[in-house]
């Protein structure tokens, strides 16, 4: 998923904060997968880029991995520098 579209980059740098979150929280893909009523091939296809989110996934998985949406956001755009 490494192309030359401008937005792959930023797609690259949110698949790397998801699981960076999942692993600072001490998670492993089953375990934010039950807390969000999911399976765990759902948090691997999102990790991978293979799947997108949503806002209300996107926040559903922050909960699970007790970080603020907020929170997310700021350092998904602090990523970019």
């Amino acid at each position: 998923m490494g192309g030359k579209r401008p937005w792959d980059q930023r797609r690259l740098r949110l698949q790397k904060l998801l699981r960076d979150v999942r692993l600072e929280a001490g998670l492993k893909q089953e375990e934010v997968a039950e807390r969000i009523g999911s399976d765990q091939s759902f948090v691997s296809r999102y990790e991978r880029g293979e799947r997108r989110l949503d806002l209300v996934e996107l926040e559903a998985i922050c909960t699970a991995c007790k970080v603020k949406l907020e929170e997310f956001a700021r350092r998904y755009s602090a990523s970019r520098k």
